[in-house]
């Protein structure tokens, strides 16, 4: 029991973790948002591979390229969107975009939702338009709009991701395949010149340790821990994650909580985990 609450803390703690180590990356330094995303995916695919090749496993003989596509544009939308976004806000709008998409998926293919847990889903939707209604404390739109398709993305991505096998060794693949994608996203960005002629180590050190740590060996944790979970409790422990962020964006980034964004996560928060406990 002890070890597996462990073990749960640790992989929220990696999650809510990449939304920190982003956005202190993207403020506090020199590195540009497609370096970072680059180097992320680049040192995660290579923890994944030798964490594979140790378990005699070949590294891409999981995942898929349509997977490493969702999984790409997830991690590209998400870098973008931390230019502007604190940590909280965006980990709400990742979240809220996450689940919303996977229960959309739900309704498309026949699933139906009354009761609770359609008050469960208006109450995030509320949620969602409340933080992003026009004032002083709207976060900007093109950065929040990129990070809802950074949520979209990774909720397709989860999708896929159930007929995909063995978890470590999809992640692993899909993030070797997704190398193609960061090269020629480095290529476009090196073209139009928006790539920074200097990156600090600082910056490097934090993409790499989101790519590795947070990112790579986060998932395989969370994947290890899963099994150990009831479904309504695997669902439910990830409500945490912006909270998490939320909390760290304010300790270590001296981001303000403002009103509106705890109206926003109560009712997103709320009406998600509404939703999964009726569901489940």
């Amino acid at each position: 029991m002890i070890r597996t609450a462990l073990l749960t803390s640790s992989a929220m703690l990696a999650f809510a973790g990449n939304s920190l180590l982003c956005r202190l990356a993207l403020r506090d330094t020199e590195i540009d948002a497609a370096s970072f995303t680059a180097i992320r995916l680049g040192s995660g695919a290579l923890i994944l591979a030798a964490l594979l090749m140790l378990r005699g496993r070949r590294p891409t003989a999981g995942g898929s390229w349509p997977m490493a596509a969702m999984l790409f544009a997830y991690a590209v939308c998400f870098s973008f969107a931390y230019r502007d976004l604190t940590a909280a806000t965006g980990a709400l709008l990742l979240f809220g975009a996450v689940q919303l998409t996977m229960m959309g998926y739900g309704l498309w293919t026949g699933e139906r939702i009354r009761g609770l847990r359609l008050v469960g889903l208006l109450f995030a939707l509320g949620g969602l338009v409340w933080l992003l209604l026009p004032g002083l404390a709207a976060p900007p739109l093109l950065a929040a709009a990129l990070m809802l398709v950074a949520g979209a993305a990774w909720g397709v991505y989860s999708l896929l991701g159930k007929s995909a096998g063995d978890p470590t060794a999809a992640t692993g693949g899909n993030f070797l395949r997704s190398l193609p994608f960061a090269a020629a996203l480095m290529l476009a960005a090196t073209t139009t010149g928006t790539v920074e002629r200097t990156m600090d180590q600082t910056g490097v050190f934090y993409a790499v340790l989101s790519g590795a740590v947070t990112s790579g060996l986060g998932y395989v944790l969370w994947y290890a821990v899963l099994p150990m979970l009831r479904a309504t409790s695997a669902a439910t422990v990830q409500l945490c994650v912006p909270a998490i962020a939320a909390l760290g964006g304010a300790v270590l980034l001296a981001e303000p909580i403002t009103v509106r964004l705890v109206v926003a996560s109560a009712a997103v928060l709320g009406g998600i985990a509404l939703t999964i406990y009726r569901r489940n």
